[in-house]
């Protein structure tokens, strides 16, 4: 699923960063900081506003990502 989809305070990991075109740079950023294969995250929290942005805790490390930089990582529930 896509982490746009993943429910507040739901346990999942990062499977893929998914690049939309070959020198995407967010995509190469999102991994940069920490959304590599295998990685723990959750949601924490939505905007007000359409749900824009996205608060994602990764670690103690947290993250304000917009819906379509959130819509490029591929996330599976933790087991």
């Amino acid at each position: 699923m896509k982490l746009t989809e993943l429910k507040a305070f739901t346990p999942a990991r990062v499977v893929a960063v998914s690049d939309t075109s070959d020198t995407d740079p967010i995509a190469r950023r999102l991994r940069e900081i920490g959304f590599v294969d295998g990685e723990p995250l959750q949601v924490v929290g939505r905007g007000p506003f359409g749900a824009d942005p996205l608060l994602i805790q990764i670690g103690f490390t947290r993250f304000a990502l917009r819906r379509s930089e959130a819509a490029r990582v591929t996330v599976e529930l933790a087991a």
